[in-house]
């Protein structure tokens, strides 16, 4: 249904492109529902739903997952469909999202479906490796703010069907001793301090996240069965209302 919405909005001011942001979030749960399970990265009884957000804010599809589950289980499942709605559109698609590694299936379906992704990576110990030299402190005084580093190289696991580019981002803090690295997994041919900043932008997403909750109270699932959750009049009524949100007030959808 959301994405029935969404192509209607867009039939009447096609977009040039469409960056889809794929982020994980929890819904609290206070009872014996099923599928209910404690979630050690939230502290609490929860659902571990799924989203996908499109750029201009709008709910493209979702999946109600059990509590425990790794904020990327089943993400093909979910973004499949939406990418399959884009498919024969002529337009540019970019993804965002954080993944734990790019597996075949996931390097296979960008190349496949011609989609440019920037994903976070988990920091894999081989990748350190390879930026050894953005890893020593900076020579002279401590700087008064945040100085950044950025690198990248080429990798490729055992998984992975050929090398990818990785991008690294070194942040030295004031008063600390080492520094924060982030990696990101990317086809973008850009520099590494623009996929670092169009990656952030995932941010979003999980803007978009709390407005549901807060506006609307998407997150009181408190059906006893899983599918009546994921189906519930709450939900329904997100749908719509994102949707809808899009299009021009004055014409009926």
């Amino acid at each position: 249904m959301s994405g029935q919405w969404i192509d209607r909005v867009h039939e009447r001011k096609p977009p040039k492109w469409i960056t889809l942001d794929m982020d994980s979030s929890v819904s609290p749960t206070h009872g014996a529902q099923e599928g209910t399970a404690w979630n050690g990265h939230f502290g609490c009884m929860c659902y571990h739903p799924l989203f996908v957000f499109n750029q201009f804010g709008h709910l493209e599809r979702c999946a109600l997952r059990p509590g425990n589950v790794h904020s990327a289980d089943g993400w093909e499942a979910v973004l499949k469909p939406v990418i399959a709605r884009y498919a024969d559109r002529h337009l540019m698609r970019f993804f965002r999202g954080m993944l734990p590694s790019p597996s075949r299936s996931y390097t296979k379906l960008w190349k496949r479906k011609a989609i440019s992704t920037p994903s976070a990576c988990a920091p894999i110990v081989f990748f350190r490796a390879e930026i050894a030299h953005l890893l020593k402190r900076p020579v002279g005084r401590p700087p008064k703010g945040v100085k950044r580093i950025y690198g990248d190289f080429e990798y490729q696991a055992a998984s992975w069907d050929k090398p990818r580019r990785v991008i690294a981002k070194v942040e030295w803090h004031p008063g600390e001793l080492f520094p924060r690295v982030g990696f990101v997994v990317t086809n973008l041919p850009m520099e590494p301090d623009w996929i670092i900043r169009f990656y952030n932008q995932r941010g979003t997403a999980e803007q978009h996240i709390k407005e549901g909750k807060q506006a609307i109270n998407w997150t009181r699932l408190s059906c006893k069965g899983m599918a009546q959750n994921a189906h519930s009049d709450e939900n329904g009524h997100r749908f719509r209302r994102k949707a809808a949100t899009c299009s021009d007030p004055k014409r009926p959808l």
